[in-house]
């Protein structure tokens, strides 16, 4: 379960297996694909591309128990070409995955930090199985997937030790520098995932960071361009520009340019006056 601060900053992970199998379907052309998260060691199935029922949606697949079980217990892909008939799993499904007419099925784990956090399946109803491009192809939607849970981890840990800072003593000068450490490493983040809606969250989470060490009324529009604003966020934290170029992936030379754009914009003549200038307008926490 997450808090409500987790919330405001963190978008369903649902979100993130729906766009997973969208992106799935139209890669590989599988005909069904499906999946959804684990919780307390139980896969909730609760996405369905390509389904002509809907006596898979909800079913709970518990460990041991099915494909699904298999993978969950092994944290390994697994496949059948043939369900009804396969020995090497047991068949307490039988029931709503024979009603979808489902014959070759591959299930893949979505693993984070050792945990599966999910399974994705591709699945055909025809008699000839799906080839190793199909189960690729899943390998493939599972990988991007766990990174984007990932990224999600990432922020609600840092969130944790905002939490703490503030309960500690000398938590206020703490939970500063973390509030600008959180502010860049979102930056860093949102420009890692492929999922538009969670890279609009973590801009947006970024934002209300950055409004946190503002004056009452800051500016509503920033001067800066986004990579402008990238940029200033690492010297904010004491980067030098190459170590500011190595963490975005830009060349010493790149961000120097940058900056000079930036320091233009904001009319400053160097760049701690440029960060000062920026935090003053609510840019950066």
């Amino acid at each position: 379960m997450h808090s409500s601060t987790d919330t405001a900053l963190r978008p369903d992970d649902g979100d993130a297996f729906r766009q997973a199998l969208r992106s799935l379907h139209q890669r590989s052309r599988i005909p069904v694909v499906f999946g959804g998260q684990v919780r307390e060691h139980v896969l909730n199935l609760s996405q369905f591309i390509g389904a002509r029922t809907a006596g898979l949606r909800g079913l709970d697949v518990r460990t041991e128990t099915g494909l699904g079980g298999r993978v969950l217990a092994s944290a390994r892909p697994a496949a059948v070409s043939d369900y009804g008939a396969d020995r090497s799993i047991t068949h307490d499904y039988d029931g709503p995955v024979l009603a979808e007419g489902i014959r070759s099925v591959v299930a893949v784990p979505v693993v984070v930090a050792g945990a599966v956090r999910g399974v994705l399946y591709g699945a055909t109803r025809g008699a000839t199985p799906l080839g190793d491009r199909a189960t690729d192809e899943v390998v493939d939607a599972s990988r991007r997937l766990c990174g984007e849970v990932a990224v999600r981890d990432e922020v609600d840990r840092r969130l944790q030790l905002m939490r703490v800072a503030q309960s500690e003593p000398a938590g206020e000068r703490f939970m500063v520098e973390e509030i600008r450490e959180l502010h860049a490493e979102l930056r860093l983040l949102a420009q890692a995932v492929q999922d538009d809606e969670l890279r609009a969250r973590l801009g947006a989470a970024s934002r209300r960071l950055a409004a946190l060490g503002a004056a009452p009324k800051p500016e509503p529009v920033s001067p800066l361009s986004p990579r402008e604003l990238d940029v200033l966020a690492q010297i904010a934290l004491g980067c030098t520009n190459p170590e500011a170029g190595d963490r975005l992936g830009l060349s010493t030379e790149t961000v120097k340019a940058y900056l000079r754009s930036a320091m233009r914009k904001l009319d400053v003549g160097t760049r701690f006056a440029a960060v000062v200038t920026a935090r003053r307008r609510g840019l950066l926490p």
